[in-house]
């Protein structure tokens, strides 16, 4: 399964590819989409939407991972950003209904390094001890990277959790999301 994230961004955004294979995750690529800064924000809107087609028509992913809104102190810098992610979608969802899945910031925070309140540098360094990535090119291209990463723990944890039930008829006996990045990072798989 391959997972397509993306950051949102009016600006920048960040993007990036993994493929959930079994037990591992293999990075595939990262990198951020840029848009004009100097074109007013209703002229990006075209460079948003061929960007984000180009990305999907070039990687074919299965699955698509977005960050949820956030609160930013800035309401012009809120409905841009709702105004770039729903650029974004409306690309997206032409070839990906019931396959975009979005987690809020503090979700793929504590789900990627085990807390809600994980700083930038806190994540780029889980990053690179668990994908061996080492240079990012900003922040929105590694929050891409912890995005993808989340979708793909989310959705093994719910699979594990999901079988173990059965399995055990109620008596859940599976491992939470912390072991499993313990287990990850230890042995590098997942």
């Amino acid at each position: 399964m391959i997972v397509l994230a993306i950051d949102p961004g009016s600006v920048t955004a960040g993007y990036a590819l993994l493929e959930k294979q079994g037990r591992h995750v293999r990075y595939i690529a990262s990198g951020i989409l840029k848009f004009d800064a100097k074109k007013e924000f209703l002229l990006r809107v075209k460079d948003i939407v061929a960007q984000t087609q180009a990305l999907v028509d070039t990687h074919r992913p299965d699955q698509i991972a977005l960050e949820s809104l956030i609160f930013v102190k800035s309401p012009t810098a809120l409905i841009k950003l709702a105004q770039s992610r729903g650029a974004m979608l409306g690309v997206l969802s032409q070839n990906y209904e019931h396959k975009i899945f979005e987690y809020s910031p503090n979700l793929v925070k504590s789900t990627v390094v085990g807390h809600g309140h994980a700083d930038k540098e806190g994540i780029q360094k889980f990053i690179q001890t668990y994908l061996g990535i080492n240079e990012f090119k900003t922040h929105d291209e590694s929050d891409a990277i912890a995005i993808a990463l989340c979708h793909i723990l989310q959705n093994q944890n719910i699979a594990l959790s999901t079988t173990l039930v059965k399995e055990s008829r109620g008596k859940f006996k599976g491992r939470g999301l912390a072991a499993s990045l313990a287990h990850k990072v230890k042995g590098k798989e997942l």
